[in-house]
């Protein structure tokens, strides 16, 4: 193997480690405004339309909190943690 393609290969694998941490702090970032939407949303007394919510509620209500985890991530797009703590909030 020559230099050339083991500084090509290293520069390639710095380049996906940078990527990777930009989208994972773009999605914290989108995380936390996302809160902040749902905070102020709240606390105007405007509820969003969320056409899954009755299902979840009822999952939870039935005691099924990981099928309601699950049905609220394949509906928001987000990851375990953050959907088991609004699956929380609303049991």
């Amino acid at each position: 193997m020559d230099i050339t393609t083991v500084l090509f290969a290293l520069v390639l694998l710095l380049a996906l480690v940078t990527l990777q941490s930009r989208i994972a702090q773009a999605e914290r970032r989108a995380v936390r405004v996302e809160r902040k939407l749902d905070r102020i949303l709240d606390h105007l007394g405007l509820r969003e339309d969320e056409p899954w919510r009755d299902e979840v509620e009822a999952l939870v209500r039935d005691g099924r909190r990981i099928q309601a985890i699950k049905v609220y991530r394949e509906a928001t797009g987000v990851g375990l943690a953050e959907a088991k703590e609004a699956v929380d909030r609303l049991g």
